[in-house]
C-alpha cells in the first residue's frame, strides 16, 4: 500500500501533530521534536514536510489568530486528516510487523 507510506521524520511530524492537538503550528510543532527527541530540526525541511503532508491529504491546515508580533499574519495550524491517520496507522502496524518476526535469537548476538 505505497500510498500510505510515511517518510520517518514526515512520521515523526505526524506523531507530534497528533501530541500538540490543538497548539500544532510550525514553532510549536519543531520546539517539541527537539525537546522530545533531542534532534535539531530546521525551519526548513519541517516547511517541506508539513506541505508535502498537507498536499498528501494527511494533514489539514487552519489559520489562527492574527497577531502583531507576527506582523499580522495568523498562525497556521495543523490537524491530522482520517485519511493521515490511516497513513498513521499504516505505519504503526508495518513497523510492528517487523518488530515481532525478529527471531528471539536474532537478540542473542555475542559481541565482537
Amino acid at each position: 500500500m505505497k500510498k500510505y507510506q510515511l517518510g520517518e521524520f514526515e512520521e515523526i511530524v505526524m506523531l507530534t501533530v497528533g501530541v500538540l492537538y490543538d497548539e500544532a503550528y510550525g514553532v510549536s510543532i519543531k520546539t517539541e521534536i527537539e525537546s522530545r527527541l533531542k534532534r535539531n530540526v530546521s525551519v526548513g525541511a519541517l516547511q517541506t514536510a508539513l506541505k508535502r503532508l498537507e498536499e498528501k491529504g494527511y494533514l489539514k491546515p487552519q489559520d489562527g489568530e492574527r497577531t502583531e508580533e507576527r506582523a499580522g499574519r495568523p498562525k497556521k495550524y495543523f490537524r491530522i486528516t482520517a485519511l493521515g491517520k490511516k497513513a498513521m496507522e499504516y505505519s504503526k502496524e508495518t513497523r510492528e510487523s517487523l518488530w515481532n518476526a525478529i527471531p528471539e535469537v536474532a537478540w542473542k548476538l555475542k559481541m565482537v
